[in-house]
């Protein structure tokens, strides 16, 4: 039932472009506009989008302790993050498994986490359940925070006139405050599709204007409103993992393909002692990357194949807009997680030959390093 479902502070803008809603991690939220996945994908690539992702969750975490709470609950080090820096990571259960990825963004008196919308309220528990004991005060503001993604080769050149700070000044992973068209907000350079852009923290009553503007401002541009299709297809052609289908507490990070924001040498926290053992015995199934090489429509789901024997399942999967063959993620015994290892992938019935390739699948985005 849609009338149980969550609207973010821009369910009216999606309802007046003609979006087509979809139930998301409880949200009642956009999967395409009128003009297609397809052509979204592609403006993004070519030009701009501009995405609601305010259903993601923003946890503020501030006091003596705040570090200490953060340095328990994520594997990497968030002591190496400076202010005005952000941070991927992840937590982990004891076994090492994934609870949820996320960002850590550091302030000067402050830390915010975001997190994945479908795992918020568990997230809450647990990052409150930690906090017990310690001089940190934590608070759920994802209800008064909205999230706008502008994501594009032309974000720049369309932020630059709104912002009342020097957008060429932030790098990748860097954020500052400021106000664009006179809202308050974060600005960072951080995204989820390998395009240039921002991520715009912006307060819930501020989003519906400030998403006008933009689309009115950026439309010379190229910018157009862009769903969770487009998401989700520019992110695999990254390799980046999605929560519920790559990443869950199923897998650990080493095998998920977070091992490089694993940092066990950074002192103790949870997990730490399930992935050091998995480690030093090492692993033996990994998350990789895989291209068909024959024509096919991979999907989450399909088996993976091996001289005739299923090794393993497609975590996610689809036909590139940008490269124009198929592309997925799955998890493989680790003797066949090796670059160039051919497979076959059980597309109802039919097996397809791919092979492995470590991701990105598309190597030309714009991101500014």
């Amino acid at each position: 039932m849609t009338d149980d479902l969550k609207r973010t502070p821009l369910y009216d803008e999606h309802a007046r472009l003609g979006a087509k809603l979809v139930p998301f991690a409880g949200f009642l939220m956009p999967v395409q506009y009128p003009t297609g996945i397809n052509a979204e994908h592609r403006a993004v690539r070519e030009a701009c989008g501009l995405f609601d992702v305010s259903h993601m969750g923003e946890f503020l975490v501030s006091g003596p302790d705040a570090l200490r709470l953060l340095q328990s609950i994520s594997v990497n080090d968030a002591s190496r993050i400076e202010v005005g820096q952000a941070q991927y990571s992840a937590m982990c259960l004891d076994n090492g498994c994934v609870i949820d990825d996320l960002l850590i963004y550091r302030f000067a008196d402050r830390l915010m986490l975001v997190v994945n919308a479908s795992n918020l309220d568990k997230d809450w528990r647990w990052v409150s359940r930690q906090a017990e004991g310690l001089d940190v005060v934590v608070e759920n503001a994802s209800d008064r925070i909205a999230l706008l993604a502008l994501q594009g080769p032309s974000a720049r050149e369309i932020l630059r006139p709104l912002a009342s700070v020097d957008v060429d000044a932030i790098t990748y992973y860097r954020f500052t405050e400021g106000e664009v068209a006179g809202v308050s907000a974060v600005i960072a350079a951080t995204g989820y599709t390998g395009e240039d852009g921002f991520e715009l923290y912006v307060a819930a009553d501020d989003a519906a204007a400030l998403w006008r503007t933009l689309l009115d401002a950026g439309a010379d541009a190229g910018l157009i409103p862009a769903g969770l299709g487009a998401r989700d297809s520019l992110r695999l052609e990254l390799g980046y993992a999605l929560y519920g289908n790559d990443l869950d507490e199923d897998h650990t990070t080493l095998e998920s393909g977070l091992g490089w924001v694993t940092k066990l040498d950074k002192g103790d926290f949870v997990g730490r002692e399930a992935l050091a053992a998995q480690k030093e015995k090492g692993v033996e199934r990994r998350l990789v990357g895989l291209r068909l090489t024959d024509r096919g429509f991979p999907r989450p789901g399909y088996d993976i194949v091996s001289e005739g024997s299923v090794v393993g399942a497609l975590t996610s999967g689809t036909v590139s807009p940008s490269l124009g063959y198929g592309i997925a993620l799955g998890y493989v015994p680790t003797e066949l997680s090796k670059p160039g290892t051919g497979l076959q992938i059980d597309t109802r019935g039919r097996l397809v030959d791919a092979v492995v390739q470590r991701p990105p699948f598309y190597t030309e985005g714009s991101i500014r390093r």
